[in-house]
């Protein structure tokens, strides 16, 4: 047989992470709500990401990663440009 994966909603996993932040053990949090350690574990390094902004700012380093290739290709066109321009002269 095969594994069965358990959805959790947005609401009651931050339920649980609120219970974890309120002083509940992994332990505890495991035996009340069935829920594995290890995906507790997940979802408040998740939680801890988001708050600390390192998501948001690990978008904005991609965002001006794209910006800083397209203008370096824009860059390598202009200076094809100007080199044929200055031998047609």
């Amino acid at each position: 047989m095969g594994r069965t994966v358990k959805s959790y909603t947005e609401e009651y996993k931050n339920t649980i992470v609120e219970l974890f932040n309120n002083g509940k053990t992994y332990k505890e949090l495991n035996s009340e709500y069935g829920v594995p350690k290890s995906t507790i574990r997940q979802w408040v390094n998740k939680v801890e990401k988001r708050n600390d902004g390192t998501e948001e700012k690990e978008n904005n380093i991609k965002e001006i990663l794209k910006r800083d290739a397209l203008l370096q290709e824009e860059n390598e066109i202009l200076k094809k440009a100007l080199s044929i321009f200055a031998k047609a002269k």
